[in-house]
């Protein structure tokens, strides 16, 4: 996960989302029980346009759901020699 500032948002970039579907679903379903605005998302990362609508313990259920080895054991299915 990594924060960037962008001209016209704040982003999140969560590849774990782009690479996990039931994690992308899970994101999707909770996203508007904790935020009023819409959802700006790309496959992985989530824009936000002021910094008062981040959601910052959605954002921390997010990073707790999956673990590095979960990562790698995905990227590693993904990326096969």
């Amino acid at each position: 996960m990594n924060l960037g500032s962008q001209k016209n948002f704040v982003a999140l970039y969560a590849t774990c989302i782009y690479g996990s579907t039931s994690l992308n679903d899970w994101f999707v379903g909770e996203y508007p029980k904790h935020c009023r605005t819409k959802l700006d998302m790309g496959k992985g990362c989530i824009r936000f346009k002021k910094l008062d609508d981040i959601p910052y313990e959605l954002i921390g259920q997010l990073a707790a759901k999956l673990t590095v080895q979960q990562w790698i054991d995905i990227c590693e299915n993904v990326f096969k020699k």
